[in-house]
């Protein structure tokens, strides 16, 4: 089995809308907390530890634009010496009025969060989540064209895992009321495209979730 690319999705440190609980749009998002700035930097020295080892090189890092996401991608480029590509495909979910709002207030008023109803606007003005998804993956799968055979790393959101999940897992964006994928804080999230030797390619999911480097080392490990 050859692998022939790599798409690794950091999702953004924790924010202050989160901490909040308010709903982190374009027009409400303050960027990082302190905690979520270490995590970025917890996070990037992983990263340029992996590569000074011997690890697969990133070749570009892109970033969405709310400031919370991009303050991440910026504090992984720096540490792996590469330029941050501004990307607002990389965007969440468009809110609606729901922007800077409580979420618990969001999701009483919806029955649950918006994938829950994935056809319905989760506020007035929101998309659905089903069209997030669509618009989503159809930029992911543009970006992975014009980087074909290449290592790319993003900095996005929760839901950009979700996108990337539903666009190489091949999974139906009807089914997103009944699945989730876990997205901690700068949690990591590891694709590779893979080629065996009948030339048979598809898209392996091969970490999700993965927090370590927020987890100190055990002194008394062996």
């Amino acid at each position: 089995m050859t692998v022939t690319a790599r798409l690794v999705i950091a999702r953004h440190g924790q924010a202050r809308s989160n901490v909040e609980g308010r709903v982190g749009g374009p027009k409400t998002c303050t960027g990082l907390t302190d905690t979520g700035r270490r995590q970025a930097q917890l996070l990037a020295a992983r990263l340029a530890t992996e590569a000074q080892g011997g690890g697969k090189v990133f070749d570009a890092v892109y970033a969405g634009t709310r400031p919370r996401v991009h303050e991440t991608g910026a504090i992984l480029a720096e540490a792996l010496g590469l330029p941050l590509i501004t990307d607002p495909g990389l965007d969440g979910p468009r809110h609606g009025n729901a922007d800077g709002r409580p979420w618990r207030e969001v999701e009483d008023a919806f029955q649950g969060p918006p994938d829950a109803h994935p056809d319905l606007p989760y506020a007035p003005g929101s998309e659905t989540w089903t069209a997030y998804l669509a618009w989503a993956a159809t930029h992911l799968a543009g970006l992975l064209e014009e980087h074909q055979g290449q290592n790319v790393l993003l900095a996005g959101h929760g839901e950009t895992v979700h996108a990337a999940c539903h666009l190489l897992l091949r999974i139906p964006a009807t089914a997103s009321s009944t699945i989730g994928f876990a997205a901690d804080h700068t949690a990591l999230t590891r694709f590779e495209h893979r080629r065996d030797r009948y030339g048979n390619e598809r898209w392996v999911l091969t970490a999700l979730n993965d927090t370590t480097h927020l987890t100190p080392p055990d002194p008394t490990a062996p």
